[in-house]
């Protein structure tokens, strides 16, 4: 990962450069210490890592460090077997109530940014409003996070036959409309 940081951060010097720490760099405080700092040295600006309530101590131990943190929670690629597969998070009160829980203590331990994913639109919109202090992404998570990020290979797909290009520029309009994400690409539950 700090290969590719570093040629992310030669490319473009004007973006902001969040590294995601790869699967088990970050199980022991040590490791996520080492990892984190070789990826910062190489042009990273914060580091993502996904996890929750269990991940405290990781992200106050970093931001103690001068590391800036990103915490991804919901459906957390990195354990997607854990879930049975790519499935929605949080549908059940019980679920959701653990999901804001996760935040809560991540966000009291330093977290700079929470990333939700694959969440029901009204948690994305709850757990904004409880953490006003810190941007919220969303992917999947409704339009009423801060910020949205959107899989390029999702966007292709509902993208259909449209060039590459247009794509691209189709998402970033909708984001700036805040058409996207629209009901059709969010979920409802009842809690």
């Amino acid at each position: 990962m700090a290969y590719h940081t570093a040629a992310v951060r030669r490319a473009n010097q004007h973006a902001f450069v969040l590294c995601d720490l790869p699967f088990m760099s970050y199980a022991t405080l040590n490791d996520a210490l080492l990892n984190s700092k070789t990826v910062m040295q190489a042009g990273a600006q914060m580091v993502k890592i996904e996890g929750g309530e269990w991940l405290a101590e990781t992200v106050g131990v970093l931001t103690r460090n001068g590391i800036p943190v990103c915490v991804h929670l919901g459906l957390t690629p990195q354990s997607v077997h854990v879930f049975g597969g790519y499935k929605l998070q949080a549908k059940t009160r019980e679920s959701a109530d653990q999901l804001i829980a996760d935040c809560k203590a991540v966000v009291e331990a330093g977290a700079a940014v929470l990333l939700l994913e694959c969440v029901p639109a009204q948690m994305g919109k709850e757990i904004a409003e409880l953490f006003p202090q810190i941007p919220v992404i969303g992917i999947g998570a409704g339009a009423d996070t801060d910020g949205q990020v959107l899989v390029v290979q999702d966007m292709l797909e509902q993208a259909g036959e449209t060039a590459i290009v247009d794509a691209f520029k189709a998402y970033h309009v909708a984001v700036q409309e805040q058409s996207f994400p629209a009901k059709e690409h969010t979920f409802q539950v009842e809690l």
